[in-house]
């Protein structure tokens, strides 16, 4: 567990320093040789103790192997000189990873990029619970995108289907990977304060046939909208011709009109008119 504490002044040990150079001095003057020696010692220890610490980092404390304490106040500091200082950023990074080639729900190779701001939480376990907890936050990462991706597909192509998504479903994604990667780097005394995808798309070998299929389904959706408005179009026709009498058709000449207009209504190009110059029979 992470121990704060409070070391001694650096101030107050720099004039203790500074007192013993006149003392080693004296003592060399009167012939005091253990307390000259003693001074110069005492002089020398004392420098190594010294550190600065600026605002959002922390500095871990070992001796002899056993864990002192973590220091995070800012400012001048002294503490024992046989003591291994190790300096640790609080600072808030980020850190983009390459896109990956992984796996979707249903198989598809997807390339998947995503962006993480983390900060050191517990300087502790970022320390002695992990070896390199830098190298330790990209693996992963890497390892949480590959579970994340693999618990949605690309892309609904089935309209009744509302399955969240990798490219529709951002919010729910983001957050699953954010819940992900936070579960693993806890591990190291990790925070991870925001984790989202900055990349996501079909890999090469097969984005071009994803594309064709992604047309394909537009254009059925597109169609089915067009074949729903002209039915309901000619529905309409009919019902305004049949009750302000203008015409009346027979059941065979109304199949035809609705053939007609189905053309007209659904075609993808211009209908070309033909006249009838003669009578409805005809």
């Amino acid at each position: 567990m992470e121990k704060i504490v409070k070391p001694f002044s650096g101030y107050l040990m720099v004039l203790v320093a500074i007192a013993l150079i006149p003392v080693a001095a004296f003592s060399i003057a009167t012939g005091l040789k253990v307390l000259a020696l003693l001074s110069i010692i005492g002089f020398i220890l004392i420098l190594p103790g010294f550190f600065t610490l600026q605002p959002n980092k922390a500095m871990v404390l070992i001796l002899f192997g056993a864990y002192k304490g973590t220091v995070k106040a800012n400012g001048f500091f002294w503490v024992n000189p046989f003591m291994t200082k190790n300096k640790i950023s609080l600072r808030v990074r980020n850190f983009e990873n390459k896109p990956l080639k992984v796996n979707d729900k249903i198989g598809n190779p997807v390339m998947v990029g995503t962006i993480v701001v983390w900060q050191v939480e517990d300087t502790f376990k970022a320390t002695f619970e992990v070896e390199d907890y830098e190298n330790f936050i990209h693996l992963q990462s890497d390892a949480a995108v590959r579970k994340m991706a693999g618990k949605y597909p690309y892309d609904d192509f089935e309209a009744e289907d509302a399955e969240i998504t990798l490219r529709s479903g951002v919010e729910d994604v983001n957050h699953s990977l954010e819940a992900e990667i936070s579960e693993r780097l806890h591990h190291a005394g990790i925070k991870v304060i925001e984790a989202r995808i900055s990349h996501l798309a079909y890999a090469s070998e097969i984005a071009s046939a994803m594309l064709q299929r992604q047309q394909a389904t537009a254009i059925v959706a597109a169609r089915r909208k067009i074949v729903d408005g002209a039915v309901g179009m000619v529905e309409m026709a009919l019902e305004d011709l049949k009750l302000k009498g203008i015409v009346d058709f027979e059941e065979e000449k109304k199949a035809a009109m609705v053939s007609n207009l189905m053309v007209v209504l659904c075609s993808d190009r211009a209908a070309s008119p033909v006249l009838n110059v003669g009578t409805l029979n005809q």
